[in-house]
């Protein structure tokens, strides 16, 4: 038997029990997956899928990076530096009071103040991956909360450069610095000069040529390439992969492509952050846990109980609302995957030993494990506290967007319409995949965007089920209809407006779940035979009530004439 096959469908089947369970009782797919990880794990003396959990657990935090990149696209430079007094105030005062709070706290269990200090900044750092994908999963990311969770754990990537900087001097093993600081600092200079080549100039004019030849999978692959350089060049200068990838992500952002690198992108992100959750399962070690379950619980309670209490009053402090101090002090209260980095460093270094290594990444698995739930039950007590029911939370800053139209095709007619819809005050986007056009469109300030709208990971991208409207003016007639059967499945509550080129399409469409469709040839033929009436002198009457009568009943009479 075929070990690997077997593997993978153990692996299959308990995480799609796990996860259909965890969304059941509504804690997300997160949860599910951690407790995939821990059923398939080496630790619990049951099957195991693998027992190489570090190595997974390293190449799966490229899910991560990608998770990064996707949040930078929707991060303009503009939006980022309007976040800058969270990002550097909030974010900066969570981790130097989290980190000194737990610091001091681990100093009762470990001799040396300065290694109880590292621990304890290393515990700081909340998990980027668990939290930004729990707030995607709940569509919290716009909120108030959300935006503060997202600016802090920004701060919290940049942390970890000094963190893994001040590791050496705390080891008593001997160091062999091969570099100064000068020429680290400059590594730092050209890593970020070649970012910033890369993202605003390099990648997006190749980005042109492959649209251009409408060549999806060189598309697909160019936009790995930049994800992937941009964590190399950021690992090279010793800085964070995601960091890297984020930077990559919002100097895209600007891009005409942005919608549709998203939606390329968006499966293998969720692949890798899937077995990255549960790989996190598969690190909490038992039987490390049962030789002093009194002490480690004590670390777990105390940890998610004093990163909460910090969290809490910075956010008052800076002046939140005690709703949102609750959910984010609840969101990010448990330890993250660079404390895997650090804790691995440390060992390494001989700064740690063994037992405190294990320790301290299962204190970091199972304060994941339980995020779900806390944030769950902290977000049940701030709606309390609010009298305010669930249904109250809607995402205030996409309110506007309930009269959202979607125009598929910038043609001649997608043009009309876009010109229309911006003289009525009418907030639309359009989506074509002839990069001319498109760049037409931008340079008169439409909000006209690359993407092949026939994509179905594209319309989730894009929020769909946002729009009250879609209008397709899509030349090719099998993909009009594939994309309005798709709409009107998936999407029943949005009205669709379609052309086609005959009766015959449109009645394809109008079967596919089209509200009204526009025969081109159709309409020019009446039009040009209502003119020429004119011409001839026929009264205004008459031509009406012909008219009329040719368009009753969806084009009855002139089906029976058109008769083969």
């Amino acid at each position: 038997m075929d070990f690997f096959l077997f593997s993978v469908l153990v692996l299959l089947a308990v995480t799609a029990i796990m996860v259909t369970l965890s969304k059941r009782i509504g804690l997300g797919s997160i949860l599910g997956l951690l407790i995939a990880g821990i059923i398939v794990g080496p630790h619990t003396g049951g099957f195991t899928v693998t027992s190489e959990v570090e190595s997974l657990r390293h190449f799966t935090e490229f899910g991560v990076v990608l998770l990064l990149f996707i949040i930078g696209l929707e991060m303009q430079p503009s939006k980022l530096w309007s976040m800058r007094k969270e990002v550097f105030g909030l974010g900066s005062l969570q981790v130097i009071a989290s980190g000194v709070v737990l610091g001091l706290y681990m100093n009762f269990f470990v001799e040396s103040l300065a290694v109880a200090m590292l621990i304890g900044f290393t515990l700081a750092l909340s998990s980027t991956a668990l939290v930004m994908q729990l707030l995607q999963e709940k569509g919290k990311i716009n909120t108030e909360h959300g935006k503060n969770a997202f600016a802090i754990l920004l701060l919290q990537d940049l942390a970890v450069v000094p963190l893994l900087a001040v590791l050496p001097w705390l080891s008593s093993q001997e160091q062999n610095v091969d570099t100064s600081w000068v020429e680290s600092l400059a590594t730092v200079v050209v890593m970020f000069a070649l970012l910033v080549a890369f993202g605003r100039y390099i990648i997006p004019k190749a980005l042109d040529k492959v649209a251009k030849q409408r060549n999806k999978d060189a598309f697909l692959l160019l936009t790995l390439l930049s994800v992937v350089l941009a964590a190399f060049l950021m690992d090279h200068a010793g800085l964070s992969m995601a960091l890297g990838a984020f930077l990559m992500g919002m100097f895209l952002s600007t891009s005409r492509y942005s919608f549709q690198i998203e939606s390329s992108l968006e499966p293998f992100k969720g692949i890798l952050m899937s077995l990255f959750f549960i790989a996190v399962g598969m690190s909490i070690d038992f039987n490390a846990i049962f030789k002093d379950p009194w002490i480690f619980s004590t670390h777990i309670v105390v940890i998610l109980v004093l990163k909460a209490l910090v969290v809490f009053v910075l956010v008052l402090l800076f002046g939140g609302n005690k709703s949102g101090a609750i959910k984010l002090a609840f969101l990010l209260n448990q330890s993250g995957e660079f404390g895997f980095v650090l804790f691995g460093a440390a060992k390494a270094l001989g700064i740690i030993d063994d037992t405190l290594f294990v320790v301290g990444i299962g204190v970091i698995s199972i304060s994941m494990l339980v995020t779900p739930v806390l944030y769950s039950f902290g977000c049940t007590i701030a709606n309390k506290l609010a009298n305010l029911s669930q249904f109250s939370y809607f995402n205030t800053d996409n309110a506007s967007m309930e009269q959202k139209v979607v125009v598929a095709g910038y043609g001649s007619t997608g043009k009309v319409i876009a010109k229309m819809l911006k003289s009525s005050g009418i907030p639309f986007m359009v989506f074509d995949i002839n990069t001319t056009e498109v760049a037409h469109g931008r340079r008169e300030g439409l909000p006209v965007f690359f993407g092949d709208i026939t994509d179905m990971k594209l319309l989730n991208t894009i929020k769909l089920d946002q729009a009250s409207m879609v209008i397709v003016s899509i030349d090719h007639s099998l993909n009009a209809i594939k994309v309005v059967k798709h709409i009107k499945e998936n999407y029943p509550h949005i009205k669709i407006l379609a052309r086609a080129l005959d009766i015959k399409a449109m009645d394809k469409l109008l079967l596919s779940g089209a509200s009204w469709v526009i025969a081109e040839t159709l309409e020019s033929s009446i039009r040009t035979g209502e003119e020429a009436l004119n011409q001839m002198g026929v009264p205004n009457d008459e031509i009406n009530a012909l008219l009329e009568s040719l368009r009753k009943n969806e084009y009855e009479l002139i089906r029976e004439m058109t008769k083969e």
